[in-house]
């Protein structure tokens, strides 16, 4: 499988993988063997898959290699049509996804290792599905951080693209192991572009999907007052879609009713899409290369939204320059309070539960900033901040909403206004929460695109879309309404089949 994963990119994707497990050309053993091997060569230059757990990787698949081996030709294909993932390793984000024998360290060092007593219904769904979880990808500092450098696992995680920058974060270890080579497909979250950012960063796709499309329980309801949700990362908008199929859905008890599903698997959608291109309904897309406010961004990145839009344009689509009705800093501001809040809740719940203090260095500095500021936040404060989301809501709720013939059907930007950011530029080493986030040097200049999304509730994806000078991926955003899943991957798909990206970085190859 070697010589194949060279030269044909198809091999990359995690169904291919299935397809091949399912077929008899490899095994599941082999497969996960294999994961290891690059794991135990890759991993100690990149950092980015922590919890490693071989037993039980080489165990499971073992389990799927026994119940294969006593499956005619048709069975095994019968198989395959209901765990689409047969046999595929991966790996889980190091937060709060809870797993049966994969513990998680929160990317902090005040949580140690926490042991799980249920898998989370996602993980229910993705085992369900054939993929076998054998570690964890690492993680920013409670998923606080556009980077991914918490102490709790040494080094920071470095971008296989170009080592001394940022894999990005908070799931930066997933979208590193995917462009490194590591994994085929990786599990992340994304609370403020946490899925986002790390796929612009390291070259992969990767989509947020609507507020209530995915299950959180049994342990959870919402992630961050609403703002967070799950997906895997992927390498094609095939796995993509194909990860959305078996995954989406609300679970037993959630609090938000998801949006309906297409007609069509998503997995259809995309082939449809890929098979013919331009045969992907015409859309009215606003598109912007600059910040809501008219400010320039990086020009590298500026100048690849243009040829994003000139793409779709090219395909049919009617492409208009429009920017939404918020500002930079309207959308952080009352996000930022219930992203402090949760942190706090989470922290002082745990420290409670064991009955001792909390001592100085089991945090970073941000993050016991993040802490402070939650505690001087009232209830009626805290409410305050929900209206304005939900005012904000409606109003881009209007901007894209085609049913008046005047507003858009998507909003086409970029995923970052600037290059993968150098190590250190974002270590969250500053005690001041909201300077970390919304002075001069903070994030807010570094991510102004991606908050809206969660803000909103409504899906965003990125899309790999070329390198700087300096071999750095760039990534570009799309964004629709409210269970526009399948159209967003389906303009993935577009540009996928006329402008294929690199699935991995040099050094996989």
């Amino acid at each position: 499988m070697g010589t194949a994963e060279r030269h044909d990119p198809s091999s990359l994707d995690a169904t291919w993988l299935a397809a091949a497990i399912a077929d008899g050309q490899t095994t599941a053993s082999q497969a996960m063997r294999e994961a290891l091997e690059r794991v135990a060569a890759r991993n100690p230059d990149i950092n980015a898959v922590c919890g490693l757990r071989e037993d039980l990787g080489l165990s499971l698949a073992a389990r799927t290699d026994e119940e294969l081996a006593g499956l005619t030709r048709d069975g095994r294909r019968a198989l395959l049509a209901e765990r689409p993932f047969l046999g595929v390793p991966t790996l889980l984000k190091d937060l709060g996804t809870a797993a049966l024998g994969l513990p998680s360290a929160m990317g902090s060092v005040l949580y140690g290792q926490v042991e799980w007593n249920v898998d989370a219904e996602i993980v229910v769904r993705y085992r369900r599905a054939g993929l076998i979880p054998f570690g964890r990808s690492t993680s920013a500092e409670l998923g606080l951080s556009p980077t991914s450098e918490s102490p709790v696992y040494g080094a920071p995680t470095q971008n296989p693209w170009k080592p001394g920058h940022s894999a990005g974060g908070s799931s930066g270890g997933a979208g590193a192991a995917l462009a490194s080579g590591m994994v085929h497909i990786a599990h992340g979250s994304d609370g403020g572009g946490s899925i986002r950012i790390p796929a612009s960063c390291c070259g992969v796709l990767g989509l947020k999907p609507s507020r209530g499309l995915m299950p959180l329980g049994p342990l959870k309801g919402e992630g961050w007052g609403g703002l967070a949700t799950e997906h895997m990362m992927t390498l094609s908008a095939r796995d993509c879609a194909a990860a959305l199929d078996i995954s989406a859905g609300a679970d037993v008890g959630a609090p938000y009713a998801a949006p309906a599903l297409p007609a069509q698997s998503f997995r259809a959608i995309v082939a449809d899409a890929a098979r013919d291109p331009r045969a992907v309904a015409p859309r009215r897309i606003a598109w912007l290369n600059t910040t809501y406010e008219g400010d320039a961004i990086d020009p590298e990145v500026a100048a690849a939204v243009a040829e994003a839009a000139s793409l779709f344009a090219s395909l049919g689509h009617e492409l208009e320059t429009a920017a939404p009705p918020v500002g930079s800093e309207e959308v952080l501001s009352p996000m930022l309070p219930l992203i402090a809040s949760a942190a706090a809740n989470a922290i002082d719940a745990f420290v409670a539960a064991r009955g001792r203090r909390l001592a100085a260095d089991e945090l970073q500095p941000t993050t016991l900033g993040a802490r402070e500021y939650a505690r001087n936040i009232s209830g009626a404060q805290y409410v305050s901040c929900v209206d304005a989301c939900h005012e904000i809501t409606r109003r881009v709720g209007r901007f894209l909403d085609r049913r008046d013939g005047q507003g858009y059907d998507l909003f086409l930007s970029p995923t970052l206004a600037g290059l993968p950011a150098a190590i250190g530029r974002y270590a969250m080493d500053n005690a001041d929460y909201l300077a970390y986030r919304l002075g001069k040097k903070g994030v807010i200049g570094y991510s102004p695109f991606a908050p809206l999304a969660n803000l909103t509730g409504m899906p965003a994806i990125s899309i790999p879309f070329g390198l700087s000078r300096d071999g750095l991926p760039i990534g570009i955003q799309l964004m629709g309404p409210l269970g526009s899943e399948a159209l967003l991957l389906a303009l993935a798909a577009q540009v996928e089949a006329v402008k294929p990206w690199q699935r991995v970085a040099p050094m996989a190859r």
